[in-house]
């Protein structure tokens, strides 16, 4: 037997929804930690924007606890408030209705994602959706809307779970942007498609890029399948002076609205974060005086650009280990300030000596601001014409961030990058900041592979592919090799091309390594050397900086030499040079610190 809002949405009129219950509560509250913790703290204000939102035209309200799953609250330290702000945010929806006198007024349970505050099984995230849903509907919701999933595997498993422990209609939303995706790729058809099978009563589109985008997802789902809902945002927030602000739509843009997803096939229109009871006033008014549209849809359609021409020239780098010439590159610092003029000099007095092919550059060594790898890149192969080998973090930056600083770098002609975790920021001049890490140097591979194919991180597709040569770093004498052969396999699974090893004292590291993947590397090796001037440096090496084994033979040497130690350091090196001719494609040399161009003593002899 059909329930009475599955009658609504098959009969009619179209169900007006309400706002952005959780914005307007964060306005209206202050020092919350979540928006949902009002139900427990001020209910008298989650009441009060219930009525607003009913005596201007909702049909249909949410209760306050789209965040309120188990682990979300166990994140703000709300745990033990969970059945209680849950039960309280039905009753509260349930005294809002009497109180406007409204008793035909459907109660949403409002029930949102748990996304990534919790790195478990599909089950345990089941149960939690579970969970949720038994206290909803125990205190009297109606419907549960299961809304503003970015992930449609998680959405899917929202479902499932609500809908194995109550019978009540399930209304299921998405996050689009202005190209009717989501944030992982998804298309609204493909959504939609996958959806239908799922016993949901309507599908749709919430949050996401504001009111065209509601509009563009539901039209790519179209209007053969199930009902559709559409409970957009207002617009795209800003910060200003700490507040999040919204844009200033007027009631106009939403009536217009609100009569182009009614045509489009939408059954339940409403809004998401910004949307106060003005506009929801104007949505019903255009409903209910069935207004008709007054400018015409015209949605762009992307296109996906293809790369000029002979974009994809193989590297210098890449040409050279593809035919098996010896490599040979030199690993310099980016200055400490903003000038770039002695880099340069150092740059191109060591492509003049002929001993080497290419520059490495690190990013950010010991965890010390330096200018960006990327940047030196840029003005060294512009400047002085030698290919570079910049290093790239994503310790510093978010995945746009670091979409965004590749990108400029591909456009001005760098195309070989080594992806590395990069030295945490407490260990250089940063005590106590933490690194953004939202992916780690196999993530980092993966996001350089994804532009290469022509699409973004999250699978959208970009302006034209990009050609990088992506090489990684591997650590022969880990401590933990099983771990690091592990993380080396999926380097390369990732579109890892080559890979950097750490500094190297002692070949014998490698040889086992090598042993361990089989005899040999999968990917070109290029072994790293440093030839050491003093005993002093040797000790702080070996004890100071992580993954780096200066053997006790090498410290004794170095200490035995006293003022011969840099003349012994470089001979040790020459062995390492030679002996790693039969295990790797070339070399990498560290130049020492104030005198970098020293490493053509070692290239040289």
């Amino acid at each position: 037997m059909a329930s009475r809002f599955e009658e609504r949405l098959a009969q009619g009129p179209v169900v007006v929804g309400d706002g952005g219950m959780g914005s307007l509560i964060t306005s209206a509250v202050g020092r919350l930690r979540c928006p949902e913790e009002a139900n427990v703290r001020a209910p008298e204000a989650v009441v009060s924007l219930h009525v607003g939102f009913i005596n201007a035209g909702a049909d249909l309200i949410e209760t306050n606890t789209f965040g309120a799953n188990r682990p979300k609250l166990a994140a703000l330290y709300l745990e033990e408030e969970f059945e209680r702000i849950n039960s309280q945010g039905v009753r509260l929806a349930r005294e809002a209705r009497e109180v406007a006198g409204r008793t035909d007024v459907f109660i949403g349970g409002s029930i949102g994602p748990i996304g990534e505050l919790e790195d478990v099984t599909g089950r345990v995230r089941a149960g939690h959706f579970a969970e949720q849903a038994r206290i909803l509907e125990g205190r009297g919701a109606d419907l549960f809307l299961v809304e503003t999933f970015f992930d449609l595997d998680e959405l899917v498993t929202a479902i499932e779970a609500v809908k194995k422990v109550s019978s009540l209609p399930v209304v299921a939303m998405l996050s689009f942007d202005e190209d009717a995706s989501t944030a992982a790729g998804v298309s609204a058809r493909e959504a939609a498609d996958r959806l239908s099978g799922l016993g949901v009563v309507a599908i749709g589109a919430n949050h996401g890029a504001g009111l065209l985008a509601g509009l563009r997802a539901l039209e790519a789902m179209g209007k053969d399948g199930l009902p559709l809902a559409v409970m957009p945002n207002i617009g795209l927030a800003s910060l200003a002076g700490g507040r999040v602000v919204y844009p200033h739509a007027t009631p106009e843009y939403f009536a217009e609205f609100a009569a182009h997803a009614r045509d489009l096939g939408a059954r339940l229109i409403g809004g998401c974060c910004g949307t106060t009871p003005a506009e929801i006033g104007a949505i019903a008014a255009a409903l209910k005086e069935e207004r008709q549209v007054r400018s015409p849809l015209v949605f762009s359609r992307p296109e996906l650009a293809q790369a000029p021409a002979g974009d994809e020239a193989e590297t210098e780098l890449a040409r050279a280990l593809r035919e098996g010439e010896w490599v040979v590159s030199v690993q310099i610092d980016p200055p400490l300030g903003g000038r770039n003029d002695g880099m340069l000099d150092t740059a191109r007095q060591l492509k003049e000596s002929g001993a080497l092919g290419f520059l490495d550059i690190n990013d950010n060594p010991m965890a010390r601001a330096r200018m960006s790898a990327l940047m030196a890149a840029v003005a060294i192969e512009a400047a002085v014409g030698i290919e570079t080998i910049p290093h790239q973090t994503p310790r510093d930056t978010t995945v746009m961030g670091l979409e965004s600083v590749l990108l400029g770098a591909h456009a001005a002609g760098v195309r070989n990058v080594l992806a590395v975790t990069g030295d945490p920021p407490a260990v250089g001049d940063y005590p106590g900041s933490h690194g953004v890490y939202e992916v780690d140097s196999i993530g980092l591979v993966q996001m350089i592979s994804r532009l290469n194919r022509g699409e973004d991180y999250n699978g959208k597709a970009i302006d034209a592919p990009t050609s990088f040569f992506t090489g990684v770093a591997v650590n022969p004498s880990a401590d933990d090799l099983d771990l690091e052969l592990d993380r080396f396999r999926r380097k390369i699974d990732a579109g890892a091309r080559f890979a950097m090893t750490q500094i190297m004292f002692d070949l014998s590291y490698l040889e086992r390594f090598l042993e361990r993947l089989g005899g040999s590397s999968p990917i070109p090796l290029l072994v790293g050397l440093w030839p050491l001037r003093s005993h002093q440096l040797a000790l702080r090496l070996h004890n100071e900086v992580p993954g780096i084994v200066v053997p006790d033979p090498v410290q004794r040497a170095l200490e035995e030499a006293g003022p011969r130690a840099p003349e012994v350091g470089l001979a040790l090196t020459r062995e390492l040079l030679e002996g790693s001719r039969e295990l790797a494609a070339g070399i990498y040399v560290v130049s020492s610190f104030r005198q970098p161009l020293a490493v053509l003593d070692l290239l040289a002899g």
